[in-house]
């Protein structure tokens, strides 16, 4: 892991849709996270331990930048995002009507591939390719 004062190689950016619930905003940032953990698990820290010598999880070790973005800002940074061949973790709409993981995958399988209802993204690659993918995009307030 680089040191807190160097940059990182990758960049991992969370992209949110702006018109949803607040629930569904955390539910959507807390499962692409978990997408992204899985993708790169490199990237993970090592654990924390406190004081009393408790043994806690890990983390990802470098920040997480979550942008708002409305459907055609979704769009637009997915189109994007492939070009450059960025891991991207996808959530669409029908995944909250599920209830666990076979069901999101049958519902994405079953979605248009060319239009899919995006209510989050996550990307994460080279920095100066996540910037390209985000860029316009507002980081989330």
């Amino acid at each position: 892991m680089p040191e807190s004062n160097t940059l990182f190689d990758t960049k991992v950016a969370l992209i949110v849709r702006s018109d949803l619930a607040v629930w569904q905003k955390l539910n959507v940032a807390a499962f692409l996270a978990t997408g992204i953990a899985a993708a790169a698990p490199d990237a993970l820290g090592e654990p924390y331990v406190d004081a009393a010598g408790r043994v806690y999880g890990r983390m990802l070790g470098q920040p997480m930048l979550v942008f708002a973005a409305d459907r055609a800002g979704l769009h637009a940074a997915h189109g994007r995002a492939v070009e450059r061949e960025l891991t991207i973790v996808p959530y669409v709409a029908a995944m909250f009507e599920t209830g666990h993981d076979a069901a999101n995958r049958a519902v994405f399988l079953a979605g248009d591939p060319e239009a899919p209802d995006w209510v989050g993204l996550a990307l994460r690659g080279p920095r100066k390719a996540v910037d390209k993918a985000v860029k316009g995009l507002a980081l989330h307030g």
